[in-house]
């Protein structure tokens, strides 16, 4: 029987001498920044690499362009495998979309490529231990909701776990995420001459302003975990003209799904409010996907944890519940095991999204954190698919949270 400690040395002096080739595939995403659904440029870049070295690519997953699942199971031994247990199937999720004007400032140059490098390493032990390892390109998670999409088509039906690596600016396990929903809201009012006119006008940009400073009221009496923000897109024509327009788009987050849509409520009430005042109208529209609060399997967390460790990273524990993002993943995590770890690139004072995290993405401290992300995946795959009875403790879990 092989010992497991020895594939995970296999595994990461596989990713060691790919060092050069990962890096370069991150540097080339980096530079060549796509938003959502228009990924077509690190699509083929990342599944060229898979299918040279034999994984099975699937391409428009899901009814999306950019969606891909590339599969690779252990090859037919003539021997038994000694008695080394195995099976199953592990995800690997890889990222790939920026974000309009800042590039790849959240690392997803770094996910999409760590996540290719684990499944390579992965690959490369897999004639020694049973398994299919996946790697699943997922696009659009910045605000389209690429994973949303692609598990309500069943895409991770026949998943044991999931995983990727974000970069942040701390390292790590057990972080989770916050639910967010998106509101579009819409204001009608009457257009009139400014100056000559304006008896004859209905103000709606009054409407969306006083609906701004509804919301701002609002924020003194939330919880913690909520998190509200948005913007005017809409704030009329001309200043001599009284808009008979206006609109805006708002988030709203809190730490799990019930209490958002319990705060979506709330400013839906601001917005009428404002436009009442107004003498506007207004309309309501709530985006089609919502992202889930991300749920992390502990099991994955403490194999994930351990193989960090091991590489000599040091584990942090996560910020208080408000200081944290919203991700698809969180959908994912609802509908099989898994985990959305975090590995440090940047001084913590960095902002992400920010000019400084995109820059971190392709320092040498981005690079390091890509390895190590791909490194501690394919360890933590090689615990899996080693141990079925980590599956069994994982779905265990799940089942007890979502039934």
């Amino acid at each position: 029987m092989t010992n497991v400690d020895e594939l995970k040395q296999r595994v990461v002096a596989e990713v060691d001498a790919r060092r050069d080739e990962l890096i370069r595939i991150s540097d080339t995403i980096h530079a060549n920044p796509e938003l959502a659904f228009q990924e077509f440029e690190a699509v083929a870049l990342l599944t060229a690499v898979l299918e040279r070295e034999g994984f099975a690519v699937q391409r428009g997953v899901a009814g999306l362009e950019t969606a891909f699942v590339a599969s690779y199971t252990t090859p037919s031994l003539s021997s038994p495998l000694e008695g080394m247990k195995g099976g199953g199937v592990v995800a690997l999720l890889a990222e790939y979309d920026a974000l309009a004007e800042l590039g790849h400032a959240c690392g997803h140059n770094i996910i999409g490529t760590a996540s290719v490098g684990a499944g390579l390493a992965v690959q490369s032990v897999l004639d020694e231990v049973a398994g299919t390892i996946q790697v699943v390109g997922t696009p659009a998670e910045e605000g389209g909701a690429g994973k949303v999409i692609m598990a309500e088509a069943g895409v991770f039906a026949g998943v044991d776990v999931a995983m990727m690596v974000h970069p942040s600016t701390r390292t790590m396990t057990r972080r989770t995420s916050l639910a967010c929903y998106e509101l579009k809201m819409e204001f009608f009012g009457q257009s009139a001459h400014a100056a000559g006119s304006p008896d004859k006008g209905i103000n709606a940009l009054d409407a969306c302003i006083l609906t701004y400073n509804n919301i701002s009221v609002l924020r003194q009496q939330l919880t913690d975990d909520v998190r509200i923000h948005g913007i005017i897109t809409h704030g009329g024509a001309a200043p001599n003209i009284i808009p008979g327009y206006t609109a805006a788009e708002f988030l709203v987050r809190a730490a799990e799904k019930d209490h958002a849509l319990a705060m979506l409520d709330k400013v839906e009430d601001c917005a009428r409010a404002g436009a009442l005042a107004a003498g506007a109208e207004v309309k309501l529209t709530r985006g089609e996907k919502y992202y889930a609060d991300m749920v992390p399997s502990s099991v994955l967390a403490d194999l994930f944890e351990a193989n960090l460790t091991a590489l000599g990273r040091e584990v942090q524990l996560p910020e208080p519940s408000g200081r944290m993002g919203s991700t698809d993943m969180g959908n994912v995590s609802h509908v099989v095991p898994a985990l959305h770890p975090y590995v440090a690139i940047a001084p913590e004072e960095v902002a992400g999204h920010s000019l400084e995290f995109r820059a971190a993405s392709v320092s040498p401290e981005g690079h390091a954190g890509l390895l190590d992300a791909a490194k501690a995946l394919a360890m933590t795959a090689v615990d899996i698919f080693s141990n079925p009875e980590l599956v069994d403790a994982a779905w265990k879990e799940h089942r007890a949270r979502f039934g």
